[in-house]
């Protein structure tokens, strides 16, 4: 990749310049990333090993773990590499590197839990004819589905970027190579491109919470026919997925749903839908959720016999 201006590298400021609050934020953020491969895995590993678990639910949830991997790898290693490092440098080609990583896999997570969405709403709506609507061949277009349009989306923010000139200053204002902060280097007139991107992100974002907001009213009308104890299950089931679009959707539409413009406190916010919400989501899924917490339960009782044959 050629850029045709001056600047080979960016400097990323990073979240703070205080040094024990570094110490503070490097122990906390490397919990934080360890806590997201090893849950997110987990769920992954005992989805697969489980016979019962082969809803369409927990074939969206196990895509769903691994996009979570994915995306917190774009921005949580280099943040915590960089946490002691008194200058935060990122050359250009890497910076476009994360910065189409970060909006792949946050694109793909986008339609998939929108996907997830249109899964609970025929199961709650539409349980006779779940089966027949929720084939595998469907939930595996919609997956496909999910990776191609985190694509095009990432792909069109990306040049977008590539193709402005970077004359200088070079530092960013940020912990990692973002649109916006990007935008704001660029030395020429940003307002089309950044229409384009409102337009691209923000719309999306705010599109598909809007569907998610529709498919949990139907959801809720639905289940005012239904008896305590089935509403009670469905809401339980539900209240996951609401948790998780909440936290993921919240900053986001905040970030991508305005002029391309910066605040000191949107590297802070940008925490919670790279790194809080994969860590979470593994405890959400598994906390309110029996099936899952049991099949974990007989995974490692397995494990433990297997062990224990073997080695005593």
């Amino acid at each position: 990749m050629k850029n045709t201006n001056n600047v080979s590298e960016f400097v990323l400021l990073g979240l703070t310049k205080d040094r024990d609050l570094r110490k503070i934020c490097f122990g906390l953020f490397l919990a934080f990333y360890i806590t997201i491969l090893l849950g997110n895995l987990l769920i992954i590993v005992t989805i697969k090993s489980s016979s019962r678990l082969n809803s369409p639910m927990y074939f969206f949830l196990t895509y769903l773990s691994f996009i979570d991997i994915c995306y917190s790898s774009v921005t949580a290693p280099k943040l915590i590499a960089d946490i002691f490092a008194e200058k935060k440098t990122i050359t250009f080609v890497g910076c476009i590197a994360q910065l189409f990583g970060a909006h792949f896999f946050g694109g793909a997570e986008i339609f998939l839990l929108t996907a997830m969405a249109y899964d609970r709403c025929i199961a709650i709506c539409k349980p006779l004819y779940y089966t027949t609507i929720m084939r595998k061949s469907v939930c595996t277009c919609m997956v496909v589905g999910s990776w191609l349009g985190g694509f095009v989306h990432s792909i069109t923010q990306t040049l977008l970027t590539t193709h402005l000139p970077f004359c200088g200053p070079n530092e960013i204002d940020h912990y990692f190579c973002d649109v916006h902060p990007l935008l704001k280097l660029a030395c020429t007139d940003i307002y089309i491109v950044g229409l384009l991107v409102i337009a691209n992100g923000g719309l999306i974002c705010l599109i598909c919470f809007l569907m998610l907001a529709a498919s949990y009213i139907v959801i809720l009308i639905t289940l005012r026919t239904h008896s305590s104890e089935g509403r009670h299950k469905a809401l339980s089931t539900c209240a996951s997925h609401i948790t998780v679009v909440i936290l993921f959707f919240g900053p986001c539409i905040f970030f991508y749903l305005r002029p391309s413009t910066t605040f000191t406190e949107d590297k802070n916010i940008a925490i919670f839908y790279t790194i809080i919400t994969p860590m979470l989501n593994p405890l959400i899924y598994t906390l309110r959720n029996k099936e899952v917490k049991n099949a974990m339960k007989k995974l490692w009782n397995r494990d433990l016999i297997i062990y224990s044959a073997t080695y005593i």
